[in-house]
Parts: structure tokens; sequence; C-alpha cells
């Protein structure tokens, strides 16, 4: 037993993967052509953390889910491929670039048709679904977008996500830097903004994991 949680060197991080991981051949090629890209790959969630989302999905039995920050689609593929038959899983971007990287492999995964992408500024991809009449019509959400419009997305989540709902946030931790008050850039301010709010906000259990740059998981209440 242990009052804290345990260092992980990378050593340890190796054996985690060696003993939990099934990342199946599909999502390591992904994976593996996301790295080649260079600096930008740091975007990717890592493949534990990936495990783990999909994990939720079949937990919670979600049936829909909302993804706002794509990028190659690496948790859109660990997602989708953990929904049911008829599941959606609609993604959010604003790079065809990107999202053109992670199509091939979901079409390879036999996915595709779960998967709805749309393009463009996610605030008013958000605010279109909620006046479809889209409000409380899903079962998880997945934030890992622009840092600055975080606490946007998290309310705008909280009308889309249904009562029960959960939504999934990553990079709260970002690199430690949001318990360094040195730290005074854009990005950190707003995480930073985001932890504060979520801390006492009574709409939602909370719960922040010290996995990847730290993941926040935020049930909806009512």
């Amino acid at each position: 037993m242990s009052n804290r949680t345990i260092q992980v060197d990378e050593r340890l991080y190796d054996y985690i993967l060696d003993v939990s991981v099934r990342e199946s051949g599909v999502l390591r090629k992904l994976r593996e052509e996301t790295a080649a890209l260079g600096g930008v790959a740091r975007m990717q969630i890592s493949p534990e953390q990936g495990q783990f989302m999909a994990f939720l999905v079949e937990l919670t039995g979600a049936r829909r889910m909302l993804e706002v920050g794509t990028f190659t689609g690496y948790s859109a593929l660990a997602c989708a491929a953990a929904l049911p038959p008829d599941g959606e899983f609609v993604a959010c971007d604003v790079s065809k670039e990107w999202t053109d990287v992670g199509q091939k492999y979901w079409q390879e995964a036999g996915v595709a048709e779960k998967i709805t992408l749309k393009l463009g500024p996610a605030v008013e991809t958000l605010q279109t679904l909620l006046a479809q009449g889209q409000g409380n019509a899903f079962d998880m959400m997945f934030i890992d977008a622009d840092k600055t419009s975080y606490l946007q997305y998290y309310e705008l989540g909280l009308k889309l996500v249904r009562p029960g709902g959960l939504i999934l946030i990553d990079n709260v931790l970002w690199g430690g830097a949001v318990a360094d008050p040195a730290e005074l850039d854009e990005d950190t301010q707003a995480i930073r903004a985001l932890n504060e709010k979520l801390h006492t906000d009574n709409r939602i259990t909370l719960s922040l994991i010290p996995m990847g740059d730290g993941l926040t998981l935020a049930r909806r209440r009512i």
C-alpha cells in the first residue's frame, strides 16, 4: 500500500507497456507514422491512455462519443473500435492535413463508418450541434485541443453530454508547469483556470489521473 502515486521512470514505464497495453497492429502503425512527423507528434496521446479511454467506453456502455482535437486520429481509432457496431464518434478538428493521416487507418480498422469528422473551429461545431438539438445526446467527450479554449469546450460539453456522461480532458498537468507559479504563459494559465474551476464545480464528480500529461475525468451529475 502507498499513500501517494508511485514515480514512474523509463524502466517502469516500459514494464507497464509490456504487461498491460494491448495495442492493435493498426493503432501501432498509426502511432509510428505520427512519430515520424517530428516534434508535432507530441500532440498524440500515449498508447496506455488510448487503451484506458477505450476501457472507459466499454465500462460506461457509451454509444455516442464526441472529441475536440483529433490530430492524426489515434484516440478516435481507439475509442471508435470500442464503441458498439451502431456507435457514433464525432471528431472535431481544424486540420485536414493531420486528420487525413488518420482516415486511412480508420478505414483499415473497419471503424470509418462510425466516425463523423467535422473540420472547422470546434466552438462553432459544438454550438451547431446544440442548435441541431444534440444537447444531452452524447455519452462521452474527449477534449484535447487548444488550451485557451478549454473552458469553452468544457461548458459546451456539459450541455452536449447527458447527465451521467463523462468528459475526459487531456494535458491538465501541462508538463508540470501548472504547479510552477513562475510559469505565466497563456496556455498554462488557461489550464490552471480550468483545473481550479473543476475543483469546485458541483455539477460534476471529479478525478484527475496522472496518466500521460494528466487526464481529468469529469462525470456530469445533473
